[in-house]
């Protein structure tokens, strides 16, 4: 599989032999959404909480009387089925949303991605990304020499320098390949590859 190669201008200067097992596969559309899926939901907090009707603050007191009032019989506020009562089954701070998915699954929905990504011109590799100072300034004036407005940056290491710079930065993240997430390649409208980091993606996903 040839990818382009940019230059520091952000011009293909050359193709890149790409390994087929990860930048060649066919797309899998089904795959694809169970896995960005289960990232999202695995990424998801049980931050949030509901009281039963032994928890809501409401008088143990009989409303009204049994009968003669043509209304319901009802025992207390904090019934369900009154405003204010408390809910049948509320969700609780220790709920899980995670979701299972087998590593053959993800390496396989991962490598489609990147396929997808390849086929549709949004997918390049670099010789390298990096910066003298932690300053972001220089990369931001790099990425527009590019014509990057969103991108991914997929680096064989990410130092502090790059890391300082790039992380002020709108629309742009840098992460070495191990922190690749199926999210962030869809989102992004560019993905930018170093040639050190296509080896460890033939690792990780092949």
């Amino acid at each position: 599989m040839e990818l382009e190669l940019l230059n520091e201008q952000g011009q293909a200067s050359s193709k890149f032999d790409a390994p087929e097992t990860v930048f060649g596969r066919d797309y899998n559309e089904d795959l694809v959404h169970q896995v960005v899926v289960a990232f999202q939901a695995n990424a998801r907090q049980g931050t949030r909480a509901q009281k039963d009707r032994e928890q809501v603050k409401h008088s143990t007191k009989k409303p009204f009387k049994q009968k003669g009032t043509g209304r319901a019989r009802a025992g207390m506020t904090s019934s369900p089925l009154w405003r204010g009562g408390g809910r049948v089954f509320p969700n609780m701070p220790d709920e899980n949303f995670g979701q299972k998915i087998n590593k053959k699954m993800y390496r396989a929905g991962m490598a489609s991605i990147f396929s997808q990504l390849a086929r549709e011109g949004r997918l390049a590799i670099v010789d390298s990304i990096t910066v003298d100072s932690p300053k972001t300034k220089p990369l931001a004036a790099r990425f527009k020499a590019m014509n990057l407005d969103s991108v991914l940056v997929i680096a064989e290491e990410v130092d502090e320098n790059l890391y300082l710079a790039s992380r002020n930065l709108l629309n742009v993240l840098v992460v070495e390949p191990r922190y690749a997430d199926p999210v962030s390649l869809v989102h992004y409208k560019k993905v930018l590859i170093t040639k050190g980091a296509v080896d460890k993606l033939k690792e990780m996903f092949a």
